[in-house]
C-alpha cells in the first residue's frame, strides 16, 4: 500500500472530516459556559439532560440542545439528518417491509428482508471482526449513544440503506410500471441521506460510511444474477423452511464474541429471526396457494391515490402493527419465563438477558414468531376484515 493510499484512508477515517461535516452543517459542541452555568434556585436538583431537552426536577423546560452537550445552528439539516438517521435502524425497517407485504407486493418485501438479512449479518460480523474504532467525542458530537459500544467499520446504517434501495430499484421493474430514472433518483437520494446522516450524528467516519457502501454494492453485484433461482428455491424446497429457521440460528450462536457486552449481537438476532419467520410463512403460503400477491399481468399498473386507498392502507398498518406488538409481547414475556426458569435467574434480572444462552433464543423466537405472523397471519385477519 502506498504512502499516498495511507494518507487517503487514514484522512477519510478520521474524527477531524466528521468534526468539519458537522461545523458545515451548523452542528457545534455547547459552549462549556452554556453547558455548565446554569443557575439552580435552593433547594432545586441537577437538571436531567435528555436528548435536546433540558429538564430539570421543579417542571422546567429548556427548549437547548447545550443542556445536551451540542448547540444546533442549522434546524433545517438538524431536523432532515435525525429523521434521515431512523431510516437506516431496525425499528424502521420492522415497520417499513410489513407495510410493502400489507400495501405492495408480498414479492418485493421477500427480496427486501433476505437481502436486509444478509448485509446486515455480514456487516455485523466485520465491525465484530477488525474491531476499528467509531470517531473520538470530542471533538466529534455524537447525538446517539445507544450503540456507541459497537465498532465502527461499516456502517451498517449505509450497508442496510444501500441495500434496501437498490433491490427495492432492482426488484420493482419485473412487478410494478414505474418511471426507472425516477426511482434511480430516489435511491440515490434516500441513500444518500441515510449515509450522511451517519457522519452528522456523529456515529462513523467517512471510511465507514464509504466502505459500508461499496460491501452492500458487491453483495448486490454477486447475488442479483442469481435471484431468482433463490426465489424458486425458497418458495418450493422442502428443506427450505428447515434451513432458513436453522443456518440464522446457528450463525447467531457463533455469532464473534466480544471482551464487552454490545447490541451488535442482540441486533443481528432481531433481524435474523425476523428474516427466518417471514421465509418460512413465505414458503407455507406458497404451499397453501394463497401468497396474497397482485393477479398480474406484470408488471401491474399502479391505481391512482385516493382517499379510500389511504384510509384502508392506514387500517391495514394500524391493525397489522397492533397484532405484530401483541404477538412480540406475548412470545417474548412466554420465552423469557421459560428461559429464566431454565437457567434459574430473576425474570428482572436485566444483566442476565445479555448472557448469549438467553438473549439469543429470546430475540430469536420472539422476532421469528413476528416474522410468521406478518406473513401467514395478518393478511388473512384483513381478508376476515375485508381491508384487502
Amino acid at each position: 500500500m502506498t504512502v499516498t493510499v495511507r494518507r487517503v484512508i487514514a484522512h477519510l477515517n478520521s474524527s477531524e472530516l466528521v468534526v468539519r461535516f458537522q461545523r458545515a452543517c451548523g452542528l457545534y459542541p455547547a459552549a462549556r459556559e452554556k453547558l455548565n452555568g446554569h443557575a439552580r434556585s435552593p433547594g432545586e436538583q441537577q437538571p436531567v439532560r435528555n436528548g435536546t431537552t433540558h429538564i430539570t426536577h421543579t417542571g422546567k423546560h429548556e427548549n437547548s440542545c447545550s443542556s445536551a452537550g451540542y448547540e444546533v445552528r442549522n434546524w433545517p439539516l438538524y431536523l432532515l439528518f435525525v429523521v434521515s438517521a431512523t431510516l437506516g435502524n431496525e425499528v424502521f425497517y420492522i415497520s417499513f417491509l410489513p407495510c410493502i407485504h400489507w400495501n405492495l407486493d408480498p414479492f418485493l418485501c421477500r427480496r427486501l428482508v433476505n437481502m436486509w438479512a444478509v448485509v446486515m449479518y455480514i456487516g455485523q460480523v466485520m465491525k465484530d471482526v477488525l474491531k476499528l474504532p467509531r470517531p473520538t467525542a470530542p471533538p466529534v458530537v455524537k447525538l446517539e449513544w445507544r450503540v456507541d459500544a459497537e465498532y465502527g467499520l461499516p456502517s451498517t446504517h449505509a450497508m442496510a440503506a444501500t441495500a434496501i434501495s437498490f433491490t427495492l430499484l432492482l426488484s420493482a421493474p419485473e412487478r410494478v410500471q414505474f418511471q426507472f430514472e425516477l426511482g434511480l433518483v430516489l435511491a440515490v437520494v434516500l441513500s444518500g441521506l441515510v449515509c450522511l446522516s451517519r457522519l452528522y450524528t456523529g456515529m462513523h467516519s467517512a471510511l465507514d460510511v464509504i466502505c459500508g457502501i461499496l460491501i452492500s454494492a458487491l453483495i448486490l453485484g454477486i447475488s442479483y444474477p442469481h435471484w431468482k433461482t433463490l426465489d424458486y428455491l425458497q418458495l418450493n424446497s422442502p428443506i427450505s423452511p428447515i434451513l432458513t429457521l436453522l443456518l440464522p440460528l446457528y450463525l447467531c450462536y457463533k455469532y464473534p464474541e466480544l471482551d464487552h457486552y454490545s447490541t451488535t449481537r442482540e441486533d443481528t438476532t432481531i433481524i435474523l429471526g425476523a428474516s427466518a419467520g417471514c421465509s418460512v410463512g413465505y414458503w407455507a403460503n406458497q404451499q397453501l396457494g394463497v401468497t396474497f400477491e397482485p393477479a398480474g399481468p406484470f408488471p401491474v399498473t399502479l391505481g391512482p391515490v385516493t382517499m379510500l386507498g389511504i384510509a384502508r392502507g392506514m387500517a391495514r398498518f394500524c391493525v397489522g402493527l397492533v397484532i405484530l406488538v401483541l404477538t412480540r409481547q406475548t412470545v417474548r414475556s412466554i420465552s423469557l419465563r421459560l428461559l429464566c426458569w431454565n437457567y434459574g435467574v430473576a425474570l428482572d434480572d436485566v444483566e442476565a438477558r445479555k448472557r448469549k444462552e438467553i438473549e439469543v433464543p429470546l430475540k430469536y423466537s420472539t422476532y421469528s414468531a413476528i416474522g410468521l405472523v406478518n406473513t401467514v397471519l395478518v393478511c388473512r385477519i384483513f381478508m376476515l376484515l375485508e381491508l384487502l
